[in-house]
């Protein structure tokens, strides 16, 4: 019998080799299992119970989630966010609690004007609510090969959430890396997780300082907002360490101009997805002669309706009862992808499309507008 190359190559090559020839062919379907192994660690849809409402601020809340079985619920990294299905849409929300808690999520939501899911949430679920989520997802976590031991967290408002998720395990698990946060706030009572932060501020490898936009006559802390020379201020030299920033869409350029006029290069640079853009149309690609609030006709198959162009197209179908699956809602997961079969849509930069994409016509709903009458393909 002839030998394979390896067999000459590798010491214990030929006896390896003659095990392999010797198995019995394996003929048992391993679908059912490998089904139920992914669907344990990456389940496309749970149904958590709302096991206490925990009032953070007058405008937050923190929505303790439970398994309904009362299991162990599947593994995230820290930084990463449930999709929350309710009022025929769906929302992000970053996980507050420690990844290595897994008897429950902490969804920690704050009100925001004109925000549809996050204050129905607020205003109208309880203790014993069930609600549907998918699994955890999303990239905006530590990567230790890529992020390295020391990183800076830059949060604002309720982009403290990931942050906090962060920390705690730090807390639960030790020290393995350091950690300083940034957070700025309107004002002091705004400040989520306050007394909790105090404390884990004392714990080695955490920093936490505070910044003020609107102080009261009582602050003695730092005030303003994230600028360049806050940020160096608390934070000293970046270096090479990785910054994180999470917080309302205003922050986000504001933010890297700051950074970047510490010289810190792009690429240690890291932004949560959070949301499409509030203004498509200050984008650089936007068609300046477009009137964004002018209706445009959508079709889908066998349906037909009117939206305006300056309305994410996935808001537009959900709007009239096409729902495609969908998750992040800011561009990145690709989850929510649809083909343009005829017409021209405004895709926002935030959109994380593959190299194929604008040739094949494919595009990310939530973050694509109709500029045209267009037919689309899910």
């Amino acid at each position: 019998m002839k030998r394979h190359p390896l067999a000459t190559r590798f010491e214990g090559a030929a006896r390896i080799l003659d095990e392999i020839e010797a198995r019995l062919p394996e003929t048992r379907d391993h679908s059912a299992e490998a089904r139920a192994t992914v669907d344990t660690y990456h389940p496309r849809r749970l149904l958590l119970r709302v096991d206490a409402v925990l009032e953070e601020t007058v405008s937050a809340k923190t929505f303790r989630l439970r398994g309904l079985d009362g299991a162990m619920l599947p593994p995230f990294l820290a930084g990463q966010y449930v999709n929350v299905f309710f009022d025929g849409t769906s929302r992000p929300f970053a996980i507050s609690s420690s990844p290595a808690e897994l008897g429950f999520y902490d969804l920690t939501v704050r009100r925001v004007p004109g925000g549809r899911i996050s204050n129905l949430l607020l205003d109208t679920v309880e203790a014993g609510h069930v609600l549907t989520t998918t699994g955890p997802m999303g990239t905006f976590h530590h990567n230790p090969l890529f992020h390295g031991d020391r990183v800076v967290f830059l949060a604002g408002g309720s982009g403290v959430a990931p942050a906090m998720s962060m920390i705690r395990e730090l807390t639960d698990r030790g020290p393995v890396r350091e950690l300083h946060l940034i957070y700025g706030s309107r004002d002091a009572s705004d400040i989520l997780f306050g007394e909790e932060l105090d404390t884990f501020a004392t714990h080695p490898g955490i920093t936490v300082d505070h910044v003020i936009a609107d102080p009261s006559p009582g602050w003695t802390g730092r005030t303003g907002f994230l600028s360049a020379d806050t940020i160096s201020d608390l934070a000293g030299p970046l270096g090479n360490r990785m910054v994180y920033v999470c917080g309302p869409q205003a922050l986000y350029p504001y933010a890297l101009e700051q950074l970047t006029t510490l010289g810190h290069p792009r690429k240690r640079i890291r932004f949560e997805a959070n949301g499409a853009p509030t203004d498509p149309t200050s984008q650089p690609h936007w068609p300046i002669t477009t009137d964004p609030t002018e209706e445009v006709t959508v079709t889908v198959r066998d349906t037909t309706f009117r939206t305006p162009r300056n309305r994410p197209l996935l808001d537009a179908l959900e709007d009239n009862g096409i729902r495609p699956e969908a998750a992040c809602r800011s561009g990145e997961c690709s989850l929510c992808r649809i083909r343009v079969l005829k017409g021209e849509v405004h895709t926002a930069a935030e959109a994380k499309l593959r190299l194929s994409d604008p040739a094949t016509g494919y595009t990310h709903s939530c973050v694509a507008y109709p500029l045209t009458d267009v037919e689309l393909d899910l």
